[in-house]
């Protein structure tokens, strides 16, 4: 018996195994155009949560992101409308590589590299009965040959075709920026407005990179649906229940993959509670609005967490001069420590990147003394971090940054 087994007690499936004797493993378990089920094995809680957020918050997608109205004689606002039009998805297939967010676009209005344009055109006929409307919808969007963007398969109007494409132009499909289901005879497109006699709509949309932590409209999910522990072994769910937990919290479908409790003929759990007992098995159940698959999402989302990580362990493990944490290497930062535990002061890193910024210090726990956050920093006397707007703590991207929540 391992040394684990001999202290706690028998793994029940489901669970968290002991460091090295598991790793992780993705089963998928349904797959469809717009959804994806799979189970995630051998993670801690919060590796499958930041899975979880980063798919819903932090996939960059391209949406409707300015709204010219040109003509607008229906009985929705302009205001109304623009609502409506940014949230209709938009194919983004592959966006992180496909378009340039513009606040890093060299161009001021918006170019190929940036931007895509559509353009809004309907009108009802004026011999149309009363009570009669003409819907206008997400297929009535129509991809312009404005800011360079063809057609599909259409000329461009501002790009010179003796000229290479930029790599963001080369790398998008035919249809990137079109609107969801502009091509399937199946689906009527998502309703915009209805137009009774006479009346009409123009406008000129410009759909941009963003995410979801921006605003809603860039997310590629509608939903994610997330679960470990069905039959709440742990308790980390308290069941508010009148007579019968059991009978009025229907088990979900997922209990069927995990052994339940014993139980006694009154319904009572027998086993003895482990509270050292941790999560490791999460269910996901993803879906999509259309603007990508969920092949992509879930892929897209783990390269990003595989990024962020890998920028940490290099900022932690940087030895050199200006590297280190705080814009100092390890050995500098030693000494800042060892200065600031025999003044009685707890300092470190007192001028630390972009000006005396992101210093850290815990003056409550050194002797009383006070606690620095740079030459241009205020006083914060008892707080473990504080982190300036220039290099952020570790040096790396500045505070509330393309990733920072």
């Amino acid at each position: 018996m391992s040394q684990y087994q001999s202290q706690y007690a028998p793994l029940r499936t489901g669970f968290l195994a002991p460091p090295g004797q598991a790793r992780p493993r993705v089963t998928i378990s349904r797959y469809a155009k717009d959804q994806i089920n799979f189970v995630l094995d051998g993670v801690d809680l919060s590796f499958a949560n930041a899975l979880r957020r980063t798919m819903i918050a932090d996939i960059p997608t391209c949406a409707i992101d300015m709204v010219e109205i040109q003509e607008n004689t229906t009985a929705l606002p302009d205001e109304m409308l623009a609502h409506r039009l940014g949230m209709v998805p938009l194919i983004s297939t592959d966006a992180m590589r496909s378009l340039v967010e513009q606040r890093d676009c060299a161009c001021e209005e918006g170019c190929s590299k940036c931007s895509i344009e559509l353009t809004l055109k309907a009108r009802a006929t004026s011999n149309m009965r009363a009570s009669d409307s003409m819907q206008v919808t997400s297929k009535d969007l129509i991809r312009s040959p404005g800011l360079g963007q063809g057609g599909l398969g259409g000329p461009t109007d501002d790009i010179n075709p003796y000229e290479e494409p930029t790599p963001e132009v080369a790398n998008r499909a035919s249809n990137f920026g079109c609107p969801v289901g502009y091509n399937d005879a199946s689906s009527d497109g998502i309703i915009l407005v209805k137009l009774k006699a006479n009346q009409e709509i123009r406008a000129r949309l410009v759909a941009r990179k963003g995410f979801a932590k921006e605003h809603a409209k860039w997310s590629p999910v509608s939903a994610i649906g997330f679960e470990y522990d069905p039959h709440n072994v742990l308790r980390h769910t308290s069941l508010w229940h009148e007579r019968d937990a059991l009978a009025e919290w229907p088990l979900s479908e997922n209990a069927k993959d995990e052994e339940p409790p014993a139980r006694d003929v009154e319904g009572r759990v027998t086993e003895s509670f482990d509270f050292r007992a941790k999560p490791g098995r999460f269910y996901f159940d993803v879906e999509t609005v259309g603007s990508m698959s969920p092949e992509e999402v879930v892929e897209t989302a783990l390269n990003i967490l595989e990024l962020r990580t890998a920028q940490i362990i290099q900022e932690l493990t940087t030895g050199e001069v200006g590297q280190g944490m705080n814009g100092f290497g390890e050995h500098e930062q030693q000494q800042q420590q060892q200065q600031g535990m025999e003044n009685g002061d707890g300092a470190m890193g007192m001028n630390g990147a972009a000006g005396g910024y992101g210093a850290m210090s815990n003056g409550s726990n050194n002797g009383g003394g006070n606690a620095y956050v740079g030459q241009n920093g205020a006083s914060t006397a008892g707080h473990a971090y504080a982190a300036g707007g220039g290099g952020g703590m570790n040096g790396g991207s500045a505070a509330g940054g393309e990733y920072a929540y």
